[in-house]
C-alpha cells in the first residue's frame, strides 16, 4: 500500500483532533527535526485555536530529535520566514493560511527562509513513514527558548525595502482589512511608519475568522470596498490568515486579484531598474507577458504554489514573482509571498507619481476573468480531470492539472486544490461573451462528471 502523501500546495493541512491527533503532530516534529542537519530551529505560529497547541506539540518532537527551539510565538508566517532566513538552521510555522478555522498546518521552512523543496518534502515524509527518526535519549534532548522581537525585526525589514521617503512625503490614507488574522501584528504598524493615515478592520486576532472569514476575495473584501470610499482612501487592502498574502482595492472601491497588482508592482520595479526575470504561477493572467514583453523581462510559469515560485526565483535569481491569489515575493526581503511587503511595494509604486490607484490599472490591457470551485472527493479529482483531457481536441498543458488553451487569448484551468476536497476553474479572455461560454462549458463537464461518481 502506498503511503498517503501529507504535504499539499503548502505545507501540510489537516483538521486537528478529526484527521490527525496530537501524537501525529509530535512524530511530525520528530521526521523534520531528523530531516534538518543544523541544530536551531525557530517555531511560530498564527491565531486559530489549535495553533498554541500544536506548536508546542511540533515543538516537543524537534527537541526529541536534539533540535534546540527558539519559540516565537504568534507572527505572520513572512515573519517567521524573513528570520529563518536571516538567524536559523530551519523553521516551522504552525498555520492553515485561508483555510476555513477548523484547519489547522505544518509549514516547513530552510534556512533560506523558502519553504523545503518538494523533493525534501518527500524525504521527510519517507521519515515519518518508515520512522527513521534521530530519537535522542534524555541528555541528547534540545531546549527550548523564546524571542520576542520577530514582529518588530520583520516590520523593519519590509520598512527597509522601500522608498519610505518617498511615500512618507505622498501622505496616502489606507484602510487595512486584516481578516482577523496575523498581520494585525504587523500591517498597520508598518503603514503608519511610512508616514501613511490607517484606518483598520477586522483588526482583532481570532481564531474564527468572524469578520469575513480568512479569505481575501473581491466577494469578502465587500466591506472594505465600501470603507475605502466612505473614508476617500487612497488604497485599501485585505489579508489572509497569516499574513502572506494581499487583495487590494482602489480608491473607487474597485476591488482587483493579485495578477493585477503584482502585474503593477513588477512594472514598477521594472521601472525602478530591477529587470530580473518575473515568476508567477500557470493560474496568473496573461497580462504580466503583455506589459513584461514592453521592456525585454522575460516571464517564467510554475505550478500553482508559493514553493514553487520561491524555488524558481531563487534559480533564476529572479527579485519579483506573484500570484493570482495576493501572493507577492521581493528577494531582497525574502524570497516567499508577504501580504505587508506587497502592500509597501504598492505604496512605493503610488508615491512615484501623483496617479490614482485606478489610472495605473486603467492602463492595463482588459482582460475578464470566473473562478469558482466544485466539492469532490479527493480521490476522483485525478480521473474527472484526466477525462475532461482526454475529451477535448483543444491545445492543452498539464503542468499543473489541465490548462485549455482556447486560442491566444483565452484559456481555462482546471485543477484539484492542493489543500482541499475540490476542484477549481479559473478561466480568462480578453472577450467577456467568450469568458462566459468558455466558463459553463467547463463547469457543465466537472459537474457531469462529479454528478456520475
Amino acid at each position: 500500500m502506498t503511503n498517503k502523501k501529507l504535504f499539499g500546495t503548502n505545507g501540510i493541512r489537516f483538521i486537528p483532533g478529526k484527521e490527525y491527533g496530537l501524537d501525529f503532530i509530535v512524530n511530525m516534529g520528530l521526521s523534520i527535526g531528523s530531516f534538518f542537519e543544523g541544530n536551531n530551529i525557530i517555531v511560530g505560529y498564527d491565531g486559530r485555536h489549535s495553533s498554541p497547541s500544536i506548536s508546542r506539540a511540533i515543538s516537543a518532537g524537534l527537541m526529541e530529535s536534539g533540535k534546540n527551539v527558539v519559540f516565537a510565538n504568534m507572527v505572520p508566517t513572512p515573519g517567521i520566514q524573513l528570520i529563518t532566513k536571516n538567524s536559523f538552521d530551519g523553521g516551522v510555522m504552525i498555520t492553515a493560511s485561508h483555510n476555513p478555522a477548523e484547519y489547522n498546518g505544518i509549514k516547513v521552512i530552510s534556512s533560506t527562509g523558502i519553504e523545503v523543496s518538494r523533493s525534501d518534502e518527500d524525504i521527510i515524509e519517507d521519515i515519518y513513514f518508515q520512522k527513521k527518526y534521530s530519537r535522542k535519549d534524555w541528555q541528547g534532548v534540545g531546549n527550548m527558548t523564546s524571542n520576542s522581537s520577530v514582529v518588530t525585526d520583520y516590520i523593519n525589514s519590509v520598512i527597509k525595502n522601500v522608498d519610505s521617503s518617498s511615500i512618507k512625503k505622498r501622505k496616502l490614507k489606507i484602510v487595512i482589512d486584516s481578516g482577523n488574522g496575523t498581520q494585525a501584528l504587523s500591517a498597520p504598524f508598518i503603514a503608519e511608519d511610512l508616514g501613511c493615515e490607517v484606518i483598520t478592520l477586522n483588526n482583532h486576532i481570532d481564531g474564527n475568522f468572524s469578520g469575513r472569514g480568512g479569505e481575501p476575495t473581491p466577494k469578502t473584501l465587500d466591506f472594505l470596498s465600501k470603507s475605502v470610499v466612505e473614508n476617500n482612501a487612497d488604497i485599501g487592502v485585505g489579508y489572509d490568515g497569516d499574513g502572506d498574502r494581499s487583495i487590494f482595492c482602489d480608491e473607487t472601491g474597485t476591488v482587483f486579484w493579485g495578477d493585477k497588482s503584482g502585474t503593477l508592482v513588477g512594472e514598477h520595479l521594472i521601472q525602478k531598474g530591477i529587470k530580473s526575470p518575473i515568476v508567477t504561477t500557470i493560474a496568473t493572467s496573461q497580462i504580466i507577458e503583455k506589459i513584461a514583453s514592453k521592456y525585454d523581462v522575460e516571464v517564467y510559469r510554475t505550478k500553482v504554489g508559493s514553493v514553487d515560485v520561491s524555488h524558481k526565483m531563487i534559480e533564476l535569481d529572479s527579485k519579483f514573482g506573484f500570484e493570482e491569489n495576493g501572493g507577492c515575493l521581493y528577494s531582497p526581503h525574502v524570497a516567499v509571498r508577504d501580504g505587508a511587503m506587497g502592500t509597501a511595494l504598492m505604496l512605493e509604486l503610488l508615491s512615484f507619481s501623483d496617479k490614482k490607484l485606478s489610472q495605473h490599472l486603467s492602463i492595463l490591457p482588459q482582460f475578464y476573468q470566473h473562478k469558482t470551485k466544485f466539492s469532490c472527493p479527493i480521490d476522483s479529482r485525478d480521473s474527472i480531470i484526466s477525462n475532461i483531457a482526454s475529451s477535448l481536441s483543444e491545445t492543452i498543458d498539464q503542468t499543473d492539472g489541465l490548462k485549455i488553451l482556447w486560442n491566444d487569448n483565452s484559456w481555462s484551468l482546471i485543477r484539484p486544490s492542493g489543500t482541499e476536497p475540490i476542484i477549481r476553474l479559473f478561466s480568462e479572455s480578453d472577450s467577456q461573451t467568450h469568458l462566459d461560454t468558455i466558463t459553463e462549458n467547463c463547469s457543465k463537464l466537472i459537474n457531469d462528471l462529479i454528478n456520475d461518481l
